[in-house]
């Protein structure tokens, strides 16, 4: 028996155009009835999804939880209370920082425990963080001190092409110990960086462990590169239909609909309900 659902949002969960579909959201409701935890595995700041867990009827709620930027924030719902903060060491998200602000073409994210910050950001890159409920403030300046005493849950670029974003991963490499980064691409225009070690799989081990629940116990559903740890890490990797194919060769299961079709109720019917 499955006890516990992690699932990416953006192009898994998500429609295209960033909404919640009621069968996914009915289908999330009938499996925590049942017991089942429902966990989003985002890359995004979970401000970001507070009014879609208030859909699924688990905002605010104890025993509930989430997971944030690729793992490096682990949250119960109640409260937006956290478990585990795996932040980035400020010198080496500084480093990445500064391969960002090299290329002019990047818009350069640096997410924080409650805030994203943009520096150069770029009108595409923009009109998707803001389909999606994604505020932040625009940094004028490319001066990180700015950031020394805060938590550096992880930084990201986006650019056009995976050319581009492959050779912002050796730039970031270029400036930092590559051995201490967790690299990851997402949603067909991010390059991510979190700390090694740190990543959407770990953390859901890391939650499974402290619920209670193994490995066997947990089914994952992703579309890109930055889901192929927590697939890696569960009894049940699924992929939907529209995911890449690194993903869906790591997958014991591809849902027939896409993430615009229900796919996370086809799941949540076939193996959960």
């Amino acid at each position: 028996m499955y006890k516990m659902i992690v699932c990416d949002l953006d192009e898994t969960l998500m429609n295209d155009d960033g909404t919640l579909s009621a069968k996914n959201t009915a289908a999330i409701k009938a499996a925590a009835e049942k017991g089942v935890f429902f966990v989003p595995n985002s890359g995004r700041s979970y401000t970001s999804f507070q009014n879609d867990l208030e859909t699924m009827g688990l905002r605010n709620q104890p025993h509930q939880y989430s997971i944030s930027y690729n793992g490096g924030l682990i949250l119960e719902n109640a409260g937006n209370k956290p478990l585990a903060v795996n932040a980035m060491p400020y010198e080496l998200a500084k480093g990445v920082f500064e391969a960002g602000v090299a290329d002019e073409r990047a818009a350069t994210h640096v997410y924080t425990k409650d805030k994203l910050y943009i520096y150069n950001p770029v009108a595409s890159d923009s009109a998707y963080l803001e389909n999606r409920g994604v505020t932040f403030e625009v940094m004028d300046e490319p001066d990180f001190s700015r950031f020394k005493d805060m938590n550096i849950m992880k930084i990201i670029m986006a650019l056009p092409t995976m050319a581009d974003r492959k050779a912002m991963r050796a730039a970031a490499e270029q400036r930092v110990d590559a051995s201490k980064l967790a690299v990851t691409y997402s949603s067909d225009r991010y390059v991510e960086f979190n700390p090694a070690g740190v990543n959407k799989g770990s953390a859901t081990l890391q939650l499974g462990k402290l619920l209670g629940i193994t490995a066997d116990e947990i089914i994952a559903a992703g579309d890109n590169g930055n889901d192929l740890p927590m697939l890696n890490a569960v009894g049940l990797p699924v992929s939907v239909a529209n995911g890449i194919d690194t993903v869906k060769s790591a997958a014991k299961y591809v849902t027939a609909a896409d993430n615009n079709h229900d796919a996370l109720a086809e799941v949540i019917n076939k193996f959960v309900l």
